[in-house]
C-alpha cells in the first residue's frame, strides 16, 4: 500500500467513485483519517483513501500521484531481471547484442543466494553465470552492469586490459563499480569485485 502524508483535515465519511479513462478509481473519505493519503489496488480499481474535509483539487492532485506512487511500485516489483532466471538469461542476451557484439552468450544465468565475497560468478567452461539474491534491489543499471561483466569474462576469463576495455563498453560502469562498493560497505558485506570461477 501507497501512502502520503497531507495536512489535517476534517469531514464526513464518504465513498465516491472518479472517472478516470484508464483506470477505475474509488476515493474513499474518512473523518478519523487526518494526515495521510494511502491507496491500493483492489481488483481492477485503484481504491484512494483521503482525509474526509479534502477539496475536490486535493482529491484530484492526491489521486494521481498515489496512482504514481503505485505504478512505481509495481513496475519494480514487477521487473523482469528480478521475476525469474529466465528473465536474466534475456536480459544478458540484450546485453549482449549491445555491448559485446553478441559473442558473448551464457547457457544459463540464475539467481543464487548471497555470496560472501562476490557480487556474481562466471564459470567460462560451461558458460553460466550465477548472480548474488543481494541484488535482486539494486537499480537496473547496476545490475546491468553486474551482467556485461559477467559477460565479458565469457570472452576473456582473466581481468586484463582486454577484459576491461569490453566491460567498459557498458556506460555507466564506473558509476555502478561506486554504487557496489558503497553498497557493500554500508551493509558491511565485505564484498569488493565481482569474479569469475576457474
Amino acid at each position: 500500500m501507497a501512502n502520503a502524508r497531507v495536512p489535517s483535515l476534517r469531514g464526513r465519511d464518504k465513498t465516491e467513485q472518479v472517472a478516470n479513462p484508464q483506470q477505475k478509481v474509488e476515493v474513499r473519505r474518512s473523518t478519523r483519517r487526518r494526515s495521510t493519503v494511502s491507496a491500493y489496488r483492489d481488483g481492477d480499481t485503484l481504491v484512494v483513501l483521503i482525509p474526509a474535509g479534502m477539496s475536490r483539487a486535493e482529491e484530484k492532485h492526491w489521486v494521481a500521484e498515489m496512482e504514481r506512487k503505485l505504478q512505481r511500485t509495481e513496475s519494480r516489483r514487477a521487473s523482469p531481471a528480478r521475476q525469474s532466471d529466465a528473465a536474466l538469461l534475456a536480459r544478458c542476451a540484450q546485453l549482449s547484442a549491445r555491448y559485446l557484439d553478441r559473442n558473448a552468450l551464457p547457457v544459463s544465468v540464475r539467481w543464487v543466494p548471497p555470496m560472501r565475497t562476490r557480487w556474481a560468478s562466471c564459470t567460462p567452461t560451461d558458460a553460466t553465470i550465477r548472480v548474488s539474491e543481494r541484488l535482486r534491489q539494486v537499480p537496473s543499471w547496476v545490475l546491468d552492469y553486474v551482467l556485461v561483466h559477467e559477460l565479458a569474462h565469457l570472452r576473456v576469463p582473466g581481468h586484463d586490459e582486454e577484459f576491461w576495455a569490453l566491460v567498459r563498453r557498458y556506460p555507466k560502469t564506473e558509476r555502478a563499480m561506486g554504487y557496489l562498493e558503497g553498497l557493500s560497505a554500508a551493509a558491511g558485506w565485505g564484498i569488493s569485485e565481482l569474479d569469475m570461477d576457474g
